[in-house]
């Protein structure tokens, strides 16, 4: 952002001198200071589908699985060819004529220098192949399995950024919890020296609140290199280092899922799951594959054309032009038991592709159910949390105060101060995992999208963070 900088007057006692310093900091100010808009999770989302390789990948796959129709209707349009060729012909002839009247042989010895070309346009048209015809609709198939799949992914990209931009939120949620903690025992420090020079307590408390506050020192560097990995680990999704990320509103409401019945989130799981539905298609692509095979035993009918042209400089004849119609039919006898192989294999391969079936249906029952349980169990574990925070809380300065009366010891204030720490972290952790539940158990059941993005973008805080060297 341009910042305009207006002189319209200036006081008399100020010298050229300090106004030349005045006009230096200024500057230094507007390139140092700037104001970045922190990002969302729907900014940050938009960043993943643009830069994030492994989706990326995904959709270069999905627009190469597209030609696979257009290569199965190859297999029923005619096939056009055309050859041409030009040859040098260097012809030496021997003849050998024998005399009547004396029975003598008389060799005539003949050598002959000419160019020859010929060209020809070959037509051939299925009339009846019953492989080509269910290769095309086995390629229509892989069409559907192939938007599947890339819906899938899409499903996944956003579990996967949902996923990274929540640990870095509580990557810092945890490291601002523990620096409260170092700045409260360093302050608890402070206060059991100062309370040891008087005499109100013991080495023992010195000691107790040095060793909380090495210990806190510690968790703080460990803390701060999470956050940086997790950082790293967003990165790699959005293709860049993320700026500052809005964080949940404190005390937000996680709403219940709608409907708030498990057996309704089953059934369409088993049906709906991404998963399932791909699988129902292998299952049938398997099916047709088998019978691309069994056809390999049926006869083929093809309608034949050709117009071809010789041009030859010698002899009688010049040049010679031909051309057919007709129908050719082809009958496979015996191909060596190739074709009998490959129909054993395509049907044990349709028998697993069942199996997978009903194993993808059980693990999408599964998935749901575990979401389920997820964001029930999570809803409750914010509600006692957030309770454990208050009491945690109070209890911290009811301990501070007791401390200060005499009537707790260093130990007592510690403790409390570790135990809100712990709660406050905790509670943190309770609420991205119950919204990142959420979000798998729509994916359950294949209604995940950029909506369920946004909805829980409004849970987040909107702001402006100026920042500064």
């Amino acid at each position: 952002m341009k910042t305009r900088v207006s002189v319209h007057s200036y006081p008399s006692a100020l010298s050229r001198h300090s106004f030349k310093r005045s006009c230096i900091a200024a500057i230094l100010l507007m390139l140092t200071t700037h104001t970045a808009k922190t990002a969302d999770l729907v900014q940050i989302y938009y960043d993943a589908l643009a830069h994030d390789a492994r989706y990326t990948s995904a959709r270069a796959q999905h627009s190469a699985d597209q030609e696979k129709l257009v290569q199965g209707r190859g297999g029923l349009l005619p096939l056009v060819t055309a050859n041409a060729g030009v040859g040098w012909n260097n012809a030496k002839t021997t003849t050998t004529t024998p005399n009547p009247f004396t029975g003598q042989k008389t060799k005539t010895k003949n050598s002959q220098q000419y160019n020859s070309n010929s060209y020809a346009l070959q037509l051939a048209a299925p009339l009846i192949r019953v492989q080509n015809w269910l290769q095309y609709k086995e390629a229509a198939l892989y069409t559907e399995l192939a938007n599947s799949l890339f819906a899938q992914e899409t499903q996944e990209l956003i579990l996967r950024t949902a996923e990274a931009y929540f640990n870095v939120l509580n990557a810092q949620d945890s490291l601002n919890a523990i620096a409260q903690l170092r700045a409260a025992a360093s302050e608890q420090l402070e206060l059991a020296r100062t309370s040891f020079k008087v005499g109100t307590v013991t080495i023992t408390d010195v000691h107790e609140a040095q060793s909380r506050f090495d210990l806190a020192s510690a968790q703080e560097i460990a803390a701060r290199n999470a956050s940086d990995i997790a950082k790293e680990a967003l990165a790699r999704i959005i293709g860049h280092t993320p700026e500052e990320l809005s964080k949940l509103k404190p005390g937000i409401l996680i709403p219940p899922p709608q409907p708030n019945d498990i057996a309704t989130w089953t059934e369409a799981a088993e049906k709906n799951h991404y998963g399932v539905q791909a699988q129902t298609l292998l299952c049938e692509i398997a099916e047709r594959a088998l019978q691309r095979e069994r056809a390999g035993h049926l006869p083929t009918l093809d309608l034949v054309a050709s117009y071809g042209r010789s041009n030859r400089p010698s002899g009688t004849v010049d040049r010679i032009d031909s051309s057919t119609v007709g129908i050719q039919i082809d009958v496979p006898l015996y191909q060596g038991g190739v074709v009998s192989s490959r129909t054993r294999e395509a049907a044990a391969l349709k028998i697993k592709a069942d199996s997978d079936l009903e194993d993808a249906r059980r693990g999408a029952v599964l998935a749901a159910r575990e979401a389920w349980l997820s964001v029930t169990s999570g809803m409750a574990k914010v509600r006692a949390l957030e309770a454990a925070q208050n009491s945690s809380a109070s209890s911290l300065t009811a301990n501070r105060l007791g401390y200060k009366v005499g009537v707790r010891i260093n130990i007592d204030v510690l403790n409390a101060q570790s135990q809100l720490a712990d709660a406050i972290q905790q509670l943190a952790r309770a609420r991205y995992d119950t919204l990142l539940a959420q979000l798998r158990l729509k994916a359950a059941v294949g209604t995940l999208n950029e909506e369920d993005v946004r909805a829980i973008n409004t849970l987040l805080e909107t702001k402006t963070a100026s920042t500064g060297s």
